[in-house]
Order: C-alpha cells, then structure tokens, then sequence
C-alpha cells in the first residue's frame, strides 16, 4: 500500500499538533474523489473529504497539546519533535496493515533526507524491528505531490480545526492562533491584562508567547 503523513498545527502559538498517516492501495482512487493540498481546499469540501477518507481507508491521527509541546520542547526542537510523531503515526498505522509499503511524507527538516532517515530510525524502535517498508520518500510539498499525502494533510487539518473551534468556545475566538495574525496576538494582549495569566492551549515555549509576558510583566512593574 501506499502510505502519506502529514501534519497541522507545527507553527501556531495557540493549539495542538495533529499529525496523520493514511494508507491507500491506489492513490488514483484520491485524485477521483478531488483530494489535494489541505490548503487548497475549501473548508466544507476539505471536511467532507476528510469524512470520506477516514471512512474509506486505514488511517491513524496523532494528537499533541500545546502544554505537552512545551514540555517536550524543554529537551528537544521541534525537527525532533516531529520525526517522533510521524513515526508514531506511522507505527499506529502499520500495525494493522499486512504486507510491506510506500511510504511519502512531507518533510520538516530543511534536509529532506535526513528527516526520512531519522523517521525510519525511529519507527524501527518503535517496532523493536525493521519497519514493513519498501521505501520512504521525504519531500518538501509531498502534500502538492502525492495524493496520499494530500489525503493525510487533509485529515489533520480538519480534526485540529475541530480542536480550535472547542478550545474558542472554552476561552473565546482568538482567530487562527498564527503569530502572525493579529487577531491571536491581540485576543492574547487582552487576555493577559483581564486575567493575569495565559490561557490554556497556548505554547508557552514559543517566542511570541514569551515576548509577550516580558512586555506585560515590565508594564506591570511601571505601574508600581
């Protein structure tokens, strides 16, 4: 079979990471169903398929909290991070599939290699043997390249979209949680002044997160 992971979620200060791995025994099947990149779809037809394919094909999701991410973060980065998440996708995964498989996945490290290689390394001790694989590919943009990747970066955008949505109905809307986004810095701004504290789901470790408590407590000691 053919194997994709992908993930949602690495850059945000505010959410989970979602990593997903699906399998599929002709990838032709997902370009008729219409899968492409996550971000190149609509929301509802990107939900929709999200439905199809988790009904349809073996799959597995891997879900990571922004508190865990900090704690992890304390003792590795996030390239780390990343390679052992995918190949815990791909151990959930495998371990209910006969035979052996292609594996694509769509790269995090600036070496494409390397972050394939070390996915393999970890996944083999994981499995305590060598993994039921032919070959892994790691590309930059496999999500644009291989509908199976396409069919993973789908599926984990859509289960942490429904991760933010509960975390905004738990703390308020707060837009996408991108630092780049000024809705998520301000909704941040405001929630630190009203409450003294961050609220949950956000990654403290990330350095927009901590420019922002050094600024509010430095206010803080202006107005003593």
């Amino acid at each position: 079979m053919h194997v994709g992971v992908d993930e949602a979620g690495r850059g945000p200060v505010i959410g989970p990471l979602v990593v997903a791995a699906v399998a599929v025994e002709d990838q032709k099947e997902l370009v008729e169903l219409g899968v492409k990149d996550s971000k190149a779809l609509r929301p509802q037809r990107r939900e929709r398929l999200a439905e199809v394919i988790r009904e349809r094909y073996p799959h597995s999701l891997v879900v990571v909290e922004a508190e865990e991410i900090d704690d992890l973060r304390r003792v590795m980065t996030m390239n780390q991070l990343e390679v052992k998440l995918f190949s815990r996708a791909l151990q959930l995964l495998l371990e209910g599939l006969v035979g052996e498989h292609y594996v694509y996945i769509d790269a995090a490290d600036t070496m494409e290699g390397r972050f394939g290689d070390e996915v393999a390394e970890d996944l083999m001790r994981k499995l305590w043997q060598a993994p039921p694989v032919k070959s892994i590919v790691a590309e930059h943009r496999a999500d644009s390249r291989y509908p199976v990747v396409s069919a993973a970066s789908v599926v984990a955008k859509v289960e942490r979209d429904r991760r933010i949505r509960e975390l905004a109905e738990e703390i308020g809307e707060f837009g996408s949680g991108y630092p780049s986004d000024k809705r998520t810095i301000e909704f941040l701004k405001r929630y630190l002044k009203e409450h003294g504290k961050l609220p949950p789901g956000v990654r403290r470790s990330w350095r927009t997160v901590r420019r922002l408590l050094s600024s509010e407590k430095q206010s803080s000691l202006e107005g003593w």
